[in-house]
């Protein structure tokens, strides 16, 4: 299934949000652990531009992929970690500061960490 995964400040882990089928558009699950594959990272400017006029977070950035409750850790030793702080960047970086926008797989860990491998 198709999905927006973003991370919720508010209960402190991952939000699925389906981007097809009958719930599209609706938040289908709530996820500690969030693995995916097929992976576009997006970030809305005009969301982004909110938050650094207001202060306040709104959701604005997630990962959309491929998800299926029943996958086992996808994360293996070849994969990085990615970040996004909408006060320095408005892509998804590396920790040296590298773009990334797509991943062959991410995992989404602790309700904060994403780790990508296949960039």
């Amino acid at each position: 299934m198709k999905v927006f995964v973003y991370r919720n400040v508010t209960k402190k882990c991952f939000s699925i949000m389906a981007l097809e089928g009958e719930k599209k558009g609706k938040v289908i699950a709530h996820r500690m652990f969030v693995d995916l594959t097929d992976v576009t990272f997006k970030v809305s400017e005009a969301g982004r531009q909110r938050v650094l006029r207001t202060g306040q977070k709104n959701v604005h950035a997630g990962v959309v992929g491929q998800w299926s409750d029943t996958l086992n850790s996808i994360l293996t030793p070849i994969t990085i970690a990615v970040r996004y702080n909408p006060k320095v960047s408005g892509d998804f970086t590396t920790e040296d500061g590298k773009t990334v926008k797509r991943a062959k797989f991410v995992e989404l860990s602790g309700g904060k960490y994403i780790f990508a491998g296949g960039i």
